[in-house]
């Protein structure tokens, strides 16, 4: 099983720049510790969707991990890291 981030933002959004080195530079430790997990990233950009846009216009850049709302606006390297580790122990049980 892999895990999936989702990062939603927009082209000259610098917050959006900011999260994406945090995410790579969590995901580069992360994958160094654990060479057999597997993880996919997207990026989504609201302007290229209505939907997303109407829901996270005033939050960008947003974060899901599976899905899911993991954070928005700024993205915490500790947090991130302690949320990729609970998901690779629940897909290893």
């Amino acid at each position: 099983m892999s895990i999936e981030l989702t990062l939603i933002g927009k082209p000259g959004c610098h917050l959006c720049d900011t999260a994406r080195e945090t995410i790579e530079a969590v995901l580069f430790e992360f994958i160094a510790a654990n060479p057999e997990a597997s993880v996919v990233i997207q990026e989504q950009n609201i302007l290229d969707d209505e939907a997303l846009q109407l829901k996270y216009a005033e939050e960008i850049p947003v974060l899901l991990i599976d899905g899911k709302m993991h954070n928005y606006w700024r993205i915490d390297e500790e947090r991130l890291m302690r949320a990729l580790y609970a998901k690779l122990k629940t897909q290893g049980a």
